[in-house]
C-alpha cells in the first residue's frame, strides 16, 4: 500500500462529510527508511547461516550484529528499536550458536504473552537447527508433554507466571537444564512495568540466584520496543549491568498516521445532559469495516474485552448489509478465551481467512502477522511505547502503512488529537517499576526461600536494608525461620501459587455458563466486582450472558445466554485515609504531597441502560468492601485561597460549587496523569473532597491502583505543574459548555459523574497553578524533563 492508496482510504472514511464535521484533526507522513547490514560474525556456524538462509535472511542488520556480538562476548545487552526491526534475529543468533556449538548447552525463553512466545517458538522452530529440540512450557502445555520438556528440550519456551509457579518452585526437578543454563532471553521487556513489572525483576533475580546453585551464569539478552534509556531500565529490570543497541537500521516503508475524533452525536445527551461524542469502539468498527471492503488486511486495537467483543460485533453488522460474505471476515481476539480459540484465530490470521480483527492488546505483542495494511488505535494504549508498539504491526517487511488513531470521548485523548506533537513528536516514555515495593518484596522473597535458604550475601540483590526490613517482619509474621545460616521457609507447602505476579488480586474467576457447565473465560478478582457483579451483562465473542451469581470463595461467576435490550454501569463508594504524608511541599496556601494512603471501596449498585443512555433503573448489590493499600499523590487548597478562586473580583466559587469543581479537577487530572507515567487511566484512581479529615483543607487525591503502590503516584508528584497545566489545558479546549466525557466526565466515575463543575475545575486549577508557579516550582519542568525527574 503506497502512499497514495492511503490517502484514498482516508477519503473513503470521510466520504460525504462536510469539511467542518470532517473528523481527522491532523495527519503525519513519516518517510521510508533504507536498510545497513553487517556481515555475519566468524563464530557463526555454517549451519546457523544456512538455516537463516533458507528462511530468507540472506543478510543481517546491523543493529542485529551488534547485540548478537554483544551476547556472544558475554555481555547482558538490550536491543531497543522499533517494531518489525528483527530484534528476534538479534537474540537467535547467538543462542542457536551457542546450541549448536555445545550439545550441552541450555537456553530459556520468556515472553509476556503466551500468543508471542507460541509465535517465536514457531520461528526458532522452523529454523530446524539441529539438536536444539525448542519446546513450549506453559499453562497450555499438555501435562503429558511436561515431563519430556524438562528432560530433553534445550530451548524452553515459556512466560513468567510459569517460570515463578512450574520452573523456580521445582528446580530440583530441572537441575540438567539450571546446570547448562547460558542465555536467557526476556522478550519485549518494556511491558514489565509497574506492579507486574516489580514482580519479575524479583523473579529474574530469583532465577539467577538458583542458575548460580546449579553453577550457571546464563547472558540476558532482552528484546524492547523503543523505550528511555534502555540500559538502565534492563539494569533495573535483572538486577545486573547491561548494554544497549538502540540505533535501528533495519527498511521501513512509509506510514501514514492520521489523528481522528469522532463527531459529537446530534439529538442525543449523556449523564446530567452533557453532550456525547461517538464512541472510539464504534467509530473503530466502521473505518474496520471500510478497510476489510476494501481488501485491507487490519486490526483495531480496543481497550478493553468488552469494547473488541462491541467493535468486532459492529463491523460485522455494517459488512451485513453491504456484502454478506464478509461477515466471517471479522473477529474479536482478547485474553480470557480458551487456548483453542485463541490458536484458531492466529491461525486464520496468519492465513489470511480473517482480514480484520478487534483485539485488546493481547496482539499488541503476539503473533508476528506480515502484510498487514493498517492499524485502528480505537483510545490511546496509555503509554507512547504501546502506541508506537500497536501502530508497528501494520508495514510490517517495509511496506506501507496507513495508522488510525481514534480519539476516546477522555481528557487525554482530546489533548492528544489536538496537539499532535505531544504522540508524535515526544521521545517515549521510561518504564516504571519498583522490586522495593514491600507488597511485591514480601511475597518474592518468601519464594526465594522457599526455593533455596536466603543467606544475608544475597540480600543486596534484594535491595539490601529493604530485603533485611521485610525479612524481618516475614520472621515476626512466622512465615520464614531465622537461622546463623540464612533464612528458612517453615511451611509444606509451597508460597509460589499464592502469589500473583500480575497484580492481579488472586486466583481468575472462572465465568461458566450454569446450564452447561461450560467455561466461557476468566476475570480477574480485582475487576469482578465491576465486570460480573451479579445482574452484569457479559460479551463472550459476540454472544451476551447475564450472570446470576458471583462466588469469590468458588472462584466463579455463573452466568446464562440472554440478549437483554439494556447494559449494566456499576456504581461505587469510595473513601480514602493517609497512612503517611512520604514527601510534601508547600507553595503558600497550596501544599502537594506524596504518600501512602488506604482506599476503601465498595460496589453498591448498578444502573440498567438502553444503549441510547437512557436509565431504566437503578438496582442495589449487597457485595464486600475492598481495601487498597497503596500510594497517592494529593494537593490541597487552603480556605483563604477558595474564597479567592478563580474570581479576579475577589467572589471565588460559592461553597456549594467546590465539591463538583474539585471532583471535575480530578477526573481531568485521572485523565491525564498517563502523559506523564507509563500508566493507563484504569491503573489509577482517585478521591476529592470539600475537606478531608487527614488534611483538614480541600483535597484531590490521585492514587495508584495496585497494592504498595506502582510508582505512578510518584510521576505525578514529580511532574506536578506540566501535569496540571496540561490537565487545564485538556479542560478549557473541549467545546463543551458545562462538561462532557471529553474534559471531566470520568467512565470510572462511582458517583455517576455527579457533582461537576467545569468552569470550577478551571478555577481551582488556575488558583493552584497559580500558586506553583508564583514560588518556581514549574521551573525546568516539561513533559520530558518531568519524566526524566522520577527515577523510583
Amino acid at each position: 500500500m503506497d502512499g497514495e492508496r492511503a490517502r484514498a482510504l482516508l477519503r473513503r472514511m470521510t466520504a460525504g462529510l462536510p469539511e467542518d464535521l470532517n473528523p481527522i484533526t491532523h495527519i503525519a507522513q513519516f518517510p521510508a527508511r533504507i536498510a545497513s547490514f553487517a556481515e555475519w560474525p566468524s563464530w557463526t556456524p555454517p549451519e546457523v547461516v544456512a538455516a537463516f538462509g533458507s528462511a530468507g535472511v540472506e543478510r543481517a542488520w546491523t543493529h542485529q550484529i551488534e547485540a548478537a556480538e554483544l551476547a556472544h562476548s558475554g555481555h547482558n545487552v538490550v536491543i531497543s528499536t522499533g517494531t518489525a526491526s528483527g530484534k528476534s534475529l538479534a537474540y537467535q543468533l547467538p543462542v542457536l550458536s551457542s546450541l549448536s556449538e555445545d550439545d550441552r548447552a541450555c537456553a530459556l525463553y520468556l515472553s509476556p504473552t503466551k500468543a508471542l512466545g507460541a509465535d517465536q517458538l514457531r520461528s526458532v522452530s522452523s529454523l530446524d537447527v539441529s539438536g536444539v529440540r525448542p519446546a513450549s512450557f506453559d499453562g497450555d502445555t499438555p501435562m503429558a508433554e511436561r515431563d519430556w520438556v524438562r528432560a530433553h528440550s534445550r530451548w524452553v519456551f515459556t512466560n513468567p507466571d510459569m517460570l515463578h509457579r512450574g520452573i523456580l518452585a521445582s528446580h530440583a526437578r530441572w537441575a540438567r537444564f539450571f546446570k547448562r543454563l547460558s542465555y536467557v532471553v526476556v522478550d519485549e521487556c518494556h511491558s514489565y512495568r509497574g506492579v507486574f513489572g516489580s514482580h519479575v525483576a524479583l523473579l529474574l533475580r530469583r532465577l539467577r540466584r538458583v542458575a548460580r546453585h546449579y553453577g550457571a551464569s546464563p547472558v540476558f539478552v532482552l528484546a524492547s520496543a523503543t523505550t528511555a534509556e534502555p540500559a538502565a531500565f534492563a539494569s533495573r529490570l535483572i538486577g545486573a549491568d547491561c548494554a544497549a543497541v538502540t540505533e535501528d537500521v533495519s527498511p521501513r516503508g512509509p506510514r501514514t498516521i492520521a489523528l481522528w475524533e469522532p463527531p459529537l452525536l446530534e439529538d442525543f445527551s449523556g449523564e446530567n445532559g452533557a453532550p456525547v461524542r461517538r464512541s472510539a469502539g464504534a467509530e473503530a468498527g466502521r473505518i474496520l469495516a471500510e478497510l476489510v471492503i476494501e481488501g485491507a488486511r487490519s486490526l483495531a486495537f480496543v481497550r478493553s474485552r468488552l469494547g473488541a467483543e462491541l467493535t468486532a460485533i459492529g463491523a460485522r453488522r455494517i459488512l451485513s448489509e453491504v456484502d454478506s460474505s464478509l461477515t466471517p471476515l471479522v473477529a474479536a481476539y482478547r485474553s480470557g478465551y480458551l487456548p483453542e480459540e485463541r490458536r484458531a484465530l492466529e491461525a486464520d490470521l496468519l492465513a489470511g481467512r480473517l482480514l480484520g480483527v478487534a483485539t485488546t492488546n493481547a496482539l499488541e505483542l503476539g503473533v508476528d502477522i506480515a502484510g498487514l495494511d493498517a492499524v485502528v488505535l480505537a483510545g490511546y494504549p496509555g503509554t507512547l511505547a504501546s502506541f508506537w508498539q500497536q501502530s508497528g504491526r501494520a508495514g510490517r517487511s517495509g511496506d506501507s502503512a496507513l495508522v488510525v488513531f481514534v480519539a476516546r470521548d477522555d481528557p487525554l485523548d482530546t489533548y492528544l488529537v489536538h496537539h499532535p506533537a505531544a504522540i508524535l513528536e515526544r521521545p517515549v516514555e521510561t518504564a516504571v517499576l519498583d522490586p522495593a515495593n514491600p507488597y511485591v518484596l514480601a511475597p518474592q522473597l518468601a519464594c526465594a526461600a522457599a526455593e533455596l535458604p536466603l543467606t544475608t550475601g544475597e540480600l543486596d540483590a534484594f535491595g539490601g536494608e529493604a530485603a533485611k526490613t521485610v525479612l524481618d517482619a516475614l520472621v515476626s509474621d512466622g512465615v520464614l525461620r531465622r537461622r546463623p545460616s540464612g533464612w528458612y521457609w517453615t511451611s509444606r507447602d509451597r508460597p509460589q501459587h499464592e502469589v500473583d505476579i500480575r497484580g492481579s488480586g488472586g486466583e481468575q474467576i472462572a465465568v461458566v455458563e450454569a446450564d452447561s457447565g461450560r467455561m466461557l473465560g476468566t476475570v480477574d478478582p480485582g475487576s469482578a466486582c465491576f465486570t460480573v457483579h451479579p445482574g452484569a451483562v457479559y460479551l463472550h465473542q459476540g454472544k451476551s450472558y447475564v450472570v446470576d451469581e458471583l462466588d469469590f470463595e468458588a472462584g466463579l461467576a455463573m452466568v446464562h445466554a440472554e440478549a437483554p435490550d439494556w447494559n449494566t454501569q456499576p456504581r461505587e463508594v469510595v473513601d480514602i485515609a493517609v497512612r503517611k504524608t512520604v514527601l510534601r511541599k508547600d507553595y503558600g496556601g497550596v501544599s502537594v504531597c506524596l504518600g501512602e494512603v488506604a482506599v476503601t471501596s465498595q460496589v453498591v449498585g448498578y444502573l440498567r441502560r438502553r444503549p441510547s443512555g437512557q436509565v431504566l433503573d437503578h438496582v442495589s448489590l449487597d457485595l464486600p468492601e475492598q481495601v487498597l493499600e497503596t500510594r497517592a499523590v494529593w494537593y490541597t487548597i487552603s480556605p483563604e485561597l477558595l474564597e479567592v478562586c478563580g474570581a479576579p473580583g475577589g467572589a471565588g466559587l460559592l461553597p456549594a460549587r467546590v465539591p463538583g469543581a474539585l471532583h471535575a479537577a480530578e477526573h481531568a487530572a485521572i485523565g491525564l496523569l498517563p502523559l506523564f507515567a507509563t500508566c493507563d487511566r484504569w491503573d489509577i484512581g482517585g478521591v476529592s473532597t470539600a475537606w478531608h479529615e487527614d488534611t483538614g483543607e480541600a483535597t484531590v487525591f490521585v492514587h495508584d491502583g495496585h497494592p504498595g503502590g506502582a510508582g505512578f503516584a510518584d510521576r505525578g508528584f514529580a511532574a506536578v505543574f506540566p501535569w496540571l497545566d496540561a490537565t487545564r489545558e485538556a479542560i478549557i479546549s473541549c467545546e463543551c459548555p458545562t462538561g462532557c466525557p471529553s474534559c471531566v466526565q470520568s467512565p470510572k466515575c462511582g458517583n455517576g459523574n455527579d457533582p461537576l463543575d467545569k468552569a470550577g475545575a478551571v478555577a481551582v486549577l488556575d488558583t493552584v497553578l497559580g500558586a506553583l508557579r508564583q514560588h518556581g516550582a514549574q521551573a525546568g519542568h516539561g513533559v520530558d524533563q518531568a519524566a526524566e525527574d522520577s527515577t523510583r
